[in-house]
């Protein structure tokens, strides 16, 4: 009979601890849907190896958490600690505790962003990577041609081999990734276009193909027309005419360029001077983003050999397939400036410079 009242009383105090452990089970779990008191949204930054611990008491600090420990013990009565992603958050305002770690255990970071510009050179871009803060710098002090080595593409030149886009990252993400990132996306938007491309080019590979897309990107910003410049380039090639495209000479000149095209300028031979040398230049001028790709590779059907702007303040272009038609659009151009045109004012240059 003793026995019977010990085992009673035993079992009723297991019961009774069963019932505080599932309430207190209960009491957790109720605890981690709770939202916080944070009004605002709150930045955390959580370094490679850090505690659960110290990163769930800065939780609370900063208003994020309602009870740091009581989260701690939820966590280590369900199993093993969770592994937390290090990174940048931010948590949304009044979030619950279970929300708050499962945006950090599955790490859903704050993305930072850098923004690579249509028409901007190798050279550019490698500075707006190179001061980005949130970049880990790895290759920083690599000059352009060892940075092409480490890529696995030794030999071939860096300008025009990254696409032009705004990209997402990670904070802490290398400059390697990133650079990785742009060079398979040219790569990828290249094949497509070459794949999709126009019969009958005089473009003997896709290499060509990018660097008068390069061309026609700093030719003109409007979308609209960059098929047709496209395409006064393309019947330049046809014809065995040379393309005379400013932005080439430019190119050529570097740091000498001192913002205005002079006549010496366009007698100055070098490489990438197209009104000395037939031909495209050896390598791309910027990097073209996926309209000139596109327009390049699918010029628009018109006869044109020359074009100069019309000075309506739009950015727009006159198109003309004659040399007669040319110096009358050019002389209109010169008359909307304010400049009284001369006979010596016909240029068969495409793009209409007056030397």
């Amino acid at each position: 009979m003793r026995q019977m009242r010990r085992a009673a009383r035993l079992l009723a105090a297991l019961l009774l601890l069963a019932a505080v452990a599932a309430g207190l089970w209960r009491a957790l779990d109720w605890e981690l849907d709770q939202p916080a008191a944070a009004s605002a949204p709150v930045r955390l930054q959580v370094a490679p190896g850090s505690s659960l611990r110290s990163t769930l008491l800065m939780l609370q600090q900063q208003g994020a958490l309602r009870h740091a420990r009581l989260v701690e013990l939820y966590l280590r009565l369900h199993g093993p600690t969770p592994r937390l992603q290090s990174g940048n958050y931010e948590v949304a305002p009044h979030s619950s505790a279970r929300e708050v770690l499962n945006q950090l255990i599955s790490g859903r970071v704050v993305l930072e962003s850098l923004t690579v510009v249509e028409g901007w050179s190798f050279a550019q871009m490698r500075s707006a990577l190179d001061a980005h803060p949130a970049v880990a710098h790895q290759w920083r002090e690599l000059t352009a041609a060892q940075l092409m080595e480490a890529l696995g593409h030794a030999g071939e030149p860096a300008e025009g081999r990254f696409f032009p886009d705004t990209y997402r990252f990670a904070a802490g993400t290398s400059d390697r990734r990133i650079l990785e990132r742009a060079y398979e996306r040219m790569q990828s938007e290249l094949d497509s276009a070459w794949g999709s491309r126009a019969p009958d080019l005089p473009l003997a590979s896709p290499e060509q193909a990018l660097i008068l897309a390069s061309i026609v990107e700093k030719e003109t910003g409007r979308e609209d027309e960059r098929p047709k410049v496209a395409a006064v380039f393309v019947n330049r090639l046809r014809q065995g005419m040379r393309l005379q495209s400013d932005p080439t000479v430019i190119y050529g000149l570097g740091a000498s360029y001192d913002g205005h095209i002079h006549t010496r300028d366009l007698e100055t031979d070098t490489p990438y001077n197209t009104y000395t040398r037939s031909g495209m230049p050896p390598t791309p001028i910027a990097l073209p983003g996926a309209a000139s790709l596109q327009a390049t590779l699918h010029p628009a059907a018109i006869d044109a050999l020359y074009f100069v702007a019309t000075g309506n303040g739009d950015g727009t272009h006159h198109f003309s397939a004659t040399l007669a038609e040319h110096d009358v659009a050019l002389r209109a151009y010169l008359r909307r400036l304010g400049v009284t045109p001369d006979a010596r004012v016909s240029a068969p240059a495409a793009t209409g410079h007056v030397p």
